[in-house]
């Protein structure tokens, strides 16, 4: 093997096989297809059709009216749901205007609440024969049942994905008959099937142009809608969509075909016994049975209020010969969806853009080759990026890579305006992208260390913290670490890019200069080793050079000491601020404090090192200072720290798995030393915030919730408010989304 690899380095380079790791790396994520290069295609195909909608058909094409229970209907008529006899009312005019078919978006899941024999047994005081008269009278379903019976009707069913208790009947007749192999494995599956009340549900079966339709949707991760099933499962059953229902009920048709293979649904048929279209309607699927409809705007043209079909003062244009949907655009009865098109839309009009799409043929398809079109170009523009840049330089790369991406993003445009084709040449381009920013980088980086190396050559130096050790002792002038158990501290100015903007590189250095001598002359006050200035950040250390045993508690008196430090100096500054006329903003630091084993000693090459520390410890460390921020104290310490300087007054934070890590530790803010540790406010507020936690870790959201109020009370002028704000974020998430059940309650953080 290290033959080999030293034979593919030295053919190829270092370099070259980076890039082609970095090629197959992206051919994987392709293949694989996970959320994220999925998300980044559909937002593509999003923007397209934002780009150029499809456009909205003219009155007289629009082959369906929606009947919109909308919020001037509910304030007229009443609160939903109407009486029966009104929606019996309702479809019965329909049907006088001659409307072609009524759907609903709308179950009828319970009995009418205004059914006589119900009113009989709910109202007191009636005599026995009121009573009994009220008994004899048909009920409000029958009557709308009877409706049904003599009208062109598909009634709505809804699908659930969690288990339901269903007070309505078995399933009725079924329409949908399967060619080739069963689908029901690679359609959406509902756990429960919201039916209409039997007498209703029965009627639409009997009547002899009636149907059931699912009105459910199912949206995308991101909650858009963009793919619209036209096939359920449930009970290991078919059941059609409420529009593709309509579509056999409009074209008078007994039966709707599927045609499946082991590999999925290949497309959906509607027969025809109308003159158009002869052969009726075949909606190309995908796998699963879903079309993509192309969508147009929100059409407010296509809606007729409810009232006015009640009141029969609609126009009759847009009923008679329609197909009509009766649904609701009030926001109040929460039917809101969002397409690529409309943030917000009533989901009644989703099912009448399938239909839409489906009589015009307007539909969005990603055909086999496009796939294959895909892995091509990105495979072909990685490998010219790979073999190129070294050869051509970035510059003259630079432009094949503009011209690839400009052609690919042209073609992937023009297959979707003039073909509705979906090509997504997004992916490819960051990839290609991708690969010309690394080998130029490796270039880039391969000069930058040869020229380093030759000035370096000419120079060896210590730095100025290590002259007086190495003075008195030049056999110290060598490379070497000793392993010691350790404190690490990082402290960092909050908001430092905002601060400096005010001074010019004088003044940000005196301002720096400022603020670090103070901060310095703590850490060596309480036995530390300042490691390094990184701008505004300090990293210092405990235990070494010279042995310290108390350097946990040292390190937690020098963060302390530090933070205390800062009145003085923004007084100071401030002061200074306003004698020059400009605008003082104080100064805060966070810190962070690990513990732990270390390496230490002399770090670098034999023609420049350093006196630092290396180890996991010093980058937990540097984590813990970050995250500081997140959490809203001033000082973040570790489990280490905690156990090394138990006195010391903290209180846990989380249980978290910082960047880099693939395990999680417990964090503590520190809130003082041991007499803040022996206040009876201070004792309160951590009872309170470990009983929160507790609660948290254990998934019990309410108790979490009330601990966190409670602990609110208790803050008083402890700088940790944030913290509860934080788990009231979380709480709230993890009650729309649990946590699985075996969750630990540790947090993964995404940032430094």
């Amino acid at each position: 093997m290290a033959r080999i690899g030293k034979f593919l380095r030295k053919a190829f380079g270092v370099d070259r096989l980076m890039a082609l790791a970095l090629l197959a790396g992206f051919v994987f994520l392709y293949v694989s297809n996970p959320y994220p290069v999925d998300y980044l295609r559909l937002k593509t195909f999003d923007f397209y059709q934002k780009l150029k909608p499809r456009e909205i058909p003219p009155p007289a094409q629009k082959p369906v009216t929606i009947i919109d229970l909308d919020e001037d209907s509910l304030a007229e008529i009443g609160q939903w749901p109407w009486p029966r006899n009104v929606v019996s009312r309702l479809v019965a005019n329909l049907m006088q205007m001659g409307a072609a078919i009524v759907a609903f978006d709308i179950v009828f899941a319970e009995p009418d609440r205004m059914n006589p024999s119900d009113v009989a047994d709910a109202v007191y005081g009636l005599d026995d024969q009121t009573r009994d008269k009220l008994r004899s009278l048909k009920g409000n379903d029958q009557a709308f049942a009877d409706v049904i019976k003599e009208s062109r009707v598909v009634l709505g069913q809804a699908g659930y994905w969690e288990e339901r208790k269903i007070k309505a009947g078995p399933p009725v007749k079924k329409s949908v008959a399967v060619k080739g192999k069963s689908p029901n494995n690679f359609l959406p599956r509902f756990k429960s099937l919201v039916r209409n009340v039997p007498v209703i549900e029965e009627a639409a079966a009997k009547a002899r142009s009636g149907g059931h339709g699912i009105f459910s949707l199912v949206p995308e991760p991101d909650g858009i809608v963009r793919r619209v099933p036209t096939l359920f499962n449930y009970d290991d059953n078919l059941y059609p969509s409420l529009a593709v229902e309509m579509l056999r009920l409009a074209f008078q048709s007994q039966t709707i075909l599927v045609e499946a293979s082991d590999i999925g649904v290949k497309d959906v048929k509607v027969a025809s016994k109308k003159a158009f279209p002869p052969d009726g309607l075949s909606l190309p699927t995908d796998k699963e049975g879903r079309v993509w409809p192309y969508f147009s705007k929100s059409d407010k043209a296509k809606y007729v209020s409810a009232r006015e079909i009640l009141a029969g003062t609609a126009d009759p244009a847009l009923i008679k010969g329609k197909m009509t949907i009766i649904g609701t655009s009030a926001v109040g009865l929460l039917d809101i969806r969002a397409t690529p098109v409309d943030p917000v839309i009533p989901g009644v009009e989703v099912h009448v853009q399938l239909i839409e799409a489906a009589l015009t043929g307007q539909y969005l398809s990603r055909p086999n080759f496009t796939n294959g079109a895909e892995l091509i170009l990105i495979v072909f523009g990685g490998l010219l990026m790979v073999w190129l840049v070294p050869r051509l330089g970035a510059k003259w790369t630079l432009m094949l890579l503009l011209v690839l991406a400009s052609g690919a993003a042209g073609a992937s445009w023009y297959f979707f305006s003039e073909k509705r084709i979906l090509f997504d040449a997004g992916f490819a381009i960051i990839s290609i992208l991708g690969l010309y920013i690394l080998m130029t980088y490796t270039s880039y980086a391969r000069e930058e260390a040869q020229r380093r190396q030759t000035r370096d050559a000419f120079s060896k130096y210590l730095s100025p913290a290590m002259v007086e050790k190495v003075a008195g002792d030049p056999s110290q002038l060598k490379l070497g670490g000793d392993k010691r158990d350790m404190t690490l501290l990082f402290c960092d100015v909050r908001g430092f890019t905002t601060i400096s903007e005010q001074f010019d590189a004088v003044g940000l250095t005196a301002l720096i200069n400022k603020l670090l001598t103070p901060l310095t002359n703590v850490i060596l006050s309480n036995q530390g080793t300042v490691d390094k200035y990184m701008g505004d950040c300090i990293m210092a250390f405990w235990n070494a050079p010279l042995d310290d045993a108390k350097h946990a508690r040292n390190g937690c008196l020098s963060a302390l000491g530090m933070l205390a430090a800062m009145g003085p100096l923004n007084t100071r500054l401030e002061a200074e601020a306003k004698a020059e006329g400009r605008k003082h903003i104080p100064l805060k630091v966070g810190a962070g404090l690990n513990s732990g084993e270390c390496v230490v000693g002399n770090m670098g090459s034999d023609q420049r090192f350093d006196y630092s520390v290396l180890g996991d410890t010093v980058n937990l460390a540097s984590r813990l200072e970050g995250q500081s921020k997140s959490y809203g104290v001033d000082i973040v310490i570790g489990n280490a720290t905690r156990d090394r300087a138990p006195e010391m007054a903290s209180i846990e934070l989380d249980f978290i798995q910082v960047k880099g890590k693939t395990t999680g530790i417990h964090i503590f803010a520190l809130m003082g030393d041991e007499t803040v540790a022996g206040q009876k406010e201070f004792q309160a507020l951590k009872f309170a915030t470990e009983k929160m936690i507790k609660c948290y870790r254990a998934q019990d959201w309410t108790n979490a919730r009330e601990c966190l109020e409670l602990c609110r009370g208790l803050v008083g002028n402890f700088k940790i408010s944030g913290l509860y704000d934080l788990y009231e974020e979380r709480i709230a998430e993890y009650e729309k989304n649990p946590p699985p059940a075996d969750w630990n309650g540790v947090f993964i953080a995404t940032s430094k």
